[in-house]
């Protein structure tokens, strides 16, 4: 029914992003990953959206790109994770990042997402090993400074001073998810959280 939506982004809070269509303001539900990826409020920017219609309720659930939500439809092939556990994964953990821990079985990372137990992570990992349609990260496998992550740009900054470039893509994606707990972090501009992040992983890379 609805592919995408373009207009104007008129506001971004956690788990969500209001777009403006002219003069029809939409509340589209989306994973945290996806308002680092999206404009500014006040600019023009395009939502990759999903409508899921049952007799109880109707939500609109949105993506910045169609990989972030052909991710999104495999997740929602596991028993057990519904639309809105997929949206709570697709926000604690990369896409990319996502792919590496279930190419190479590390069933430790799944279980770390908040909310996702033991079974549930064995559930992925036995649907989606080697399955995903996430054409981003496959063609950049590294699992870390594909255009799917919103801070590729620090993670080429210390790739390029020696670091491994895996090793700085988890970094930056694990530091990411903690700073993202506070408040103060979320009502930074982009840039000071670049800065920060880019301090903060520089102190555990060289340890």
């Amino acid at each position: 029914m609805f592919n995408s939506l373009t207009g104007t982004i008129t506001g971004k809070y956690p788990n969500t992003v209001y777009i403006d269509t002219y003069g029809i303001e939409w509340d589209i539900y989306v994973p945290d990953s996806a308002l680092e990826k999206l404009p500014p409020v006040g600019q023009v920017g395009k939502v990759y959206t999903w409508l899921n219609h049952t007799d109880k309720l109707m939500q609109l659930y949105g993506f910045a790109t169609k990989e972030e939500r052909a991710l999104f439809f495999d997740l929602l092939k596991v028993d057990g994770i519904g639309a809105k556990g997929a949206i709570r994964i697709l926000s604690n953990i990369s896409g990319p990042q996502l792919l590496d821990a279930l190419d190479s079985g590390n069933i430790a990372e799944l279980e770390r997402i908040p909310g996702l137990g033991k079974k549930t992570a064995a559930k992925m990992m036995l649907a989606l090993k080697g399955k995903l349609t996430l054409e981003e990260a496959t063609a950049d496998h590294s699992g870390t400074a594909g255009s799917l992550n919103p801070f590729g740009d620090v993670i080429a900054s210390l790739a390029n001073m020696g670091y491994d470039k895996k090793d700085c893509g988890l970094t930056i994606d694990r530091l990411y998810r903690e700073l993202s707990a506070d408040s103060s972090f979320n009502e930074k501009s982009k840039a000071d959280k670049e800065d920060l992040l880019f301090r903060r992983a520089l102190v555990e890379l060289v340890q």
